[in-house]
């Protein structure tokens, strides 16, 4: 039997770099997290094959001493804790004293810094667990960490790196993810001698804009709330900028990217009936909260925490997204251009590009306007060109949707309001009204039932003869009476009045359905949503139905009072504005 014996330090180093440092991308944001620990402004990124032949960092941090060099690349070695209550509530990138340690184990690593105490920097070289003792280096103000060839002396491990261009997506990522967390500093990132960014410093939401690009920041709401000592701050899209993956979601805790299973599931709740299908949603935010009150030392690469408070956070990230998506509906919505009783404060708009902090659905069309469309006696018949709004603000302000002209093809209602076109599919519209309705009445524990004259009664299987027959509060609750009526019929005697009798049958089988799938408390609590959606879509207005003039009026008035009108229950949009600037550009009036 073999005798137990001490590891040498070189393989310990090399062990601990299978989980701290397993490709080019985790040396490179071990490396950026200590430029940003050491106070730097500037960070400067090289990488050539990937990273996997040179990755270097430059900034102009604080610097190491030159005493100090040989004992930054030693295993335990770190500025950044000192005792246990330091650990409990760490505030700094880094702290384990790990990473260098072990990119000196598994690469040929040239460390050069000079600190504003010296007249030059120093440098000192690893290479198999040997470190040189420090020379004088040409070197201003700062650090520079130069790794080669990376795992050179374990191909065993070298192997499972992936092909170049693979590695250098996944630098690239870890360099746009701390680049978007500290827009207040420079970054640069070269590959192969080609630059792929240059970052000067910005405002937050010129970097997002910088990253993600303008069209991601024009389809976003500010997020900004303080609360029980957190605070989240950021941007989320609306659902019409959803994604088919999780590309586009960037979650910071402390200015550190993180993974959590906690805030991943809070988010996605935020956007759970106003995203289509299996679409993904985007954001970027960050949340501060005191160190103390979250554990980063769950796992080496850091990427991973775990909250003292869990629930609270969750409850936290959930109201605080899922309000800012419905505050443009509230500000849509908003009688006069009075602040909108939102929860972001001024600073929010910040984070908005100037495009859509200037854009506002509040109108000057007067009411005689909207009178006039319905013929109110004592206004005066409209004339030829009564579409234009005058260009002197009424004494009252119109609707923000404006009012309705026409409607198309059966299916899209056209509006005009001050800024020109409106476009609205009247199905979708609808069918988040009366969403919205369904799950006020619910919560509520009561939506409205209407009891038929005459029942409707249609075929059924046995299975939905039984689970007629045990959800009986279940149905009641839904506002449905379903009663057997033969062994293979069923009776819908009375039914949520929002529903149309027309479908009283379609939705009738579709609540059994669910009831049946998924079992009567889970179909109440998790697939509530799913179910009230679902109704929501049988009573909405069908396509292809000809609406009179106050029919239109009536639903653009409704989209006004309902939160989350944007979208359709699945994530679709349910308006688009032309604007007349639009509109003279599409003729080249002007021109």
């Amino acid at each position: 039997m073999s005798t137990i014996r001490p590891l040498p330090d070189l393989l310990i180093n090399q062990i601990a770099a299978g989980e701290v440092i397993d490709r080019p991308a985790s040396a490179l944001k071990e490396l950026m997290e200590n430029s940003l620990d050491a106070g730097a402004t500037d960070i400067a990124v090289q990488l050539e094959s990937g990273g996997i032949k040179l990755l270097r960092v430059r900034d102009n941090g604080g610097g190491i001493a030159r005493d100090e060099l040989a004992l930054a690349l030693q295993r335990h070695a770190t500025s950044k804790i000192a005792t246990l209550d330091d650990l409990q509530c760490v505030a700094s990138m880094g702290f384990r004293g790990e990473a260098l340690a072990s990119m000196a184990a598994v690469a040929q690593l040239t460390l050069t810094s000079r600190t504003a105490q010296e007249a030059h920097g120093w440098k000192v070289e690893a290479l198999d667990g040997h470190i040189s003792a420090p020379a004088p280096a040409a070197l201003p103000l700062g650090t520079s960490i130069e790794l080669r060839e990376l795992y050179f002396n374990t191909p065993a491990r070298r192997k499972f790196l992936k092909s170049e261009p693979t590695e250098f997506a996944w630098c690239e990522e870890v360099f746009r993810r701390i680049a978007l967390s500290h827009p207040g500093i420079s970054f640069s990132l070269t590959h192969n001698g080609k630059t792929i960014w240059q970052l000067p410093a910005h405002t937050p939401a010129g970097r997002v804009a910088a990253i993600l690009g303008d069209e991601f920041g024009q389809a976003a709401v500010a997020v900004e709330r303080q609360a029980a000592g957190f605070t989240l701050t950021g941007l989320a899209a609306l659902p019409a900028y959803s994604r088919s993956n999780r590309d586009a979601q960037y979650f910071f805790v402390n200015g550190r990217f993180i993974r959590d299973k906690v805030s991943s599931h809070a988010l996605r709740q935020a956007y759970q009936d106003i995203l289509h299908g299996q679409r993904h949603p985007a954001f970027v935010l960050f949340l501060e909260l005191p160190p103390e009150r979250v554990d980063v030392n769950v796992h080496p690469a850091k990427s991973e925490v775990r909250f003292r408070d869990s629930q609270a956070i969750h409850s936290f990230l959930f109201h605080t997204v899922q309000d800012a998506l419905a505050a443009p509906e509230r500000e849509a919505a908003a009688p006069s251009a009075s602040a909108p009783a939102s929860q972001a404060t001024p600073a929010a708009s910040s984070w908005l590009p100037p495009r859509q902090q200037a854009m506002s659905l509040q109108t000057a069309e007067p009411l005689a306007f909207y009178d006039a469309l319905f013929g109110r006696r004592d206004a005066p018949p409209p004339s030829a060109p009564q579409i234009t709004p005058p260009a002197e603000p009424a004494e009252h302000g119109a609707p923000p949707l404006g009012f309705a002209l026409a409607q198309l093809s059966g299916i899209y209602i056209l509006a005009q309001n001050a800024h020109g076109l409106i476009v609205v599919d009247m199905h979708a519209a609808h069918e988040r009204i009366v969403y919205e309705r369904l799950k006020t009445a619910f919560d509520a524990q009561g939506i409205p039932t209407q009891p038929l004259l005459i029942p409707v009664t249609f075929a059924a299987e046995a299975l939905d003869i039984a689970t007629a027959e045990d959800a009986q509060n279940a149905l009641r609750q839904l506002g449905f009476d379903l009663a057997p009526i033969s062994p293979t019929v069923l009776a819908v005697r009375a039914m949520p009045a929002l529903l149309k009798q027309s479908q009283a049958e379609a939705a009738a089988r579709e609540v059994l359905h669910e009831l049946r799938e998924f079992g009567i408390s889970r179909a109440l609590t998790e697939r509530r949503n799913e179910l009230l959606a679902t109704l929501a879509c049988h009573s909405a207005v069908r396509a292809h139905r000809q609406l009179t003039l106050a029919e239109m009026n009536g639903l653009l008035r409704d989209m006004e009072q309902t939160e989350r009108a944007d979208q359709c229950n699945h994530g679709r949009p349910t308006w688009f504005q032309l604007t007349l600037a639009e509109l003279d550009a599409m003729f080249m009036r002007g021109q």
